[in-house]
């Protein structure tokens, strides 16, 4: 019988154990025996699937890694210690020197130092273009670009990439196209349908929910993923046991949580969006949003991530943050609990002022990622720090 991939989500478990445990095991060990000196060998010439070493694999990374699979359709999966370890083995494992890549111009911080710091040690080019102008993605394609990599919604802007179009231009051109989909999660949006060959997550956000592990995941095509997997394996970003097993509880309920995530963050936008202290409120799925019909066709909801700028700028920024009485202050996104963010002295700080205008990260720029508590009281904590800039 074919199951919803919401169920697959919660009902894909390692194989049951003699004990007969209702709820999965972890498997808490570094290495695996063998029955005989054969089959040992076999496992080494990669002739069978059996675990080796928990560096190279192990089930509930496992039983986690076929979840998130299941969830975004995709052909095959690995799952890494960081999203950031998963992102840059997206582009290690795939591109090599003389490559070029292309990338929208907003991205994750870490991912910006990536993509200008590192890789064009390894001799890779990149192009940055504005997520908003599909128009101007070709122009920039050459003839040694490889691959396409973007974030939608993006981070912290929360522009929308539109990602039929990215998909017929990268089939057109022959590219990987390369999703960061952490913002919307696969319970929201679905990538591959769309065309893309690979899709990233950092797990610690909205997929582990409550801010407890680290982790990150690669899906896409098999033959992709074979080569991740193969990077991985022996440069060693392994995900731990543990949080994979963490990780793949928290898919259990990932569906109902980003559901209040995102009545929360839509009630608080549209409660804020005309307040006298902001120049403007920006959410997927907020009329005022400039991509909002985009957003609809490819996100169930707008995710449980909104934004809005200061009229006071980097000061008001400052007093906003520290008169803020129930909200977190945390570099972290996607918890139970709701946290506010200055992207522009924090997880964007190592951009050039230049390069945060470019991608609308202005000195007043606040990012509130939404928790579950109940509405009014993220707001009343809002409004309360807003009278005080």
């Amino acid at each position: 019988m074919e199951y919803n991939p919401l169920t697959q989500a919660i009902r894909i478990q390692t194989e049951r154990t003699s004990e007969m445990e209702h709820s999965t095991p972890m498997f808490l060990t570094s290495s695996f025996m063998f029955e005989n000196a054969e089959d040992m060998r076999a496992a080494f010439a990669d002739e069978t699937d059996d675990n080796i070493y928990s560096r190279f694999s192990n089930p509930t990374v496992q039983e986690f890694t076929d979840k998130m699979c299941a969830l975004e359709g995709a052909e095959a999966g690995h799952a890494t210690a960081s999203g950031m370890s998963a992102v840059f083995a997206s582009f290690m494992a795939l591109l090599k020197k003389g490559d070029h890549l292309l990338a929208c111009n907003s991205i994750f911080g870490s991912t910006h130092t990536i993509i200008t710091k590192y890789l064009p040690k390894y001799g890779i080019e990149y192009t940055y273009v504005a997520a908003d102008k599909p128009e101007e993605w070709e122009a920039a394609i050459k003839p040694n670009t490889k691959m396409f990599y973007l974030e939608t919604p993006t981070n912290p802007g929360l522009d929308i990439i539109d990602l039929e179009a990215a998909g017929k231009l990268t089939k057109k051109h022959n590219l990987i196209l390369n999703v960061d989909n952490c913002f919307a999660t696969p319970v929201n949006q679905r990538p591959i349908e769309y065309g893309a060959d690979i899709v990233v997550h950092s797990a610690t956000k909205w997929i582990d929910g409550q801010g407890r592990v680290l982790g990150g995941v690669v899906v896409g095509k098999k033959e992709l993923v074979k080569e991740i997997f193969l990077f991985c394996r022996s440069s060693g970003p392994a995900l731990s046991p543990f949080n994979a097993w963490v990780l793949s509880k928290s898919l259990e309920t990932l569906d109902v949580r980003m559901e209040r995530h995102a009545k929360n963050a839509l009630g608080l936008a549209t409660k804020l969006q005309d307040h006298a202290k902001l120049n403007w409120v920006k959410y997927p799925f907020l009329p005022t949003h400039p991509s909002v019909e985009i957003a609809k066709k490819q996100m169930k909801n707008g995710g449980g991530l909104f934004c809005f700028e200061l009229k006071g700028g980097l000061e008001s920024g400052r007093k906003f943050l520290d008169s803020l009485q129930l909200m977190s202050l945390t570099a972290n996104l996607g918890d139970t609990r709701s946290i506010a963010s200055h992207p522009a002295s924090t997880t964007h700080a190592k951009l050039t002022e230049e390069e945060r205008q470019a991608v609308g990260i202005t000195p007043g720029l606040i990012r509130i990622s939404v928790g579950l508590e109940y509405a009014d009281d993220i707001l009343n904590d809002i409004l309360q720090a807003l009278e005080k800039c």
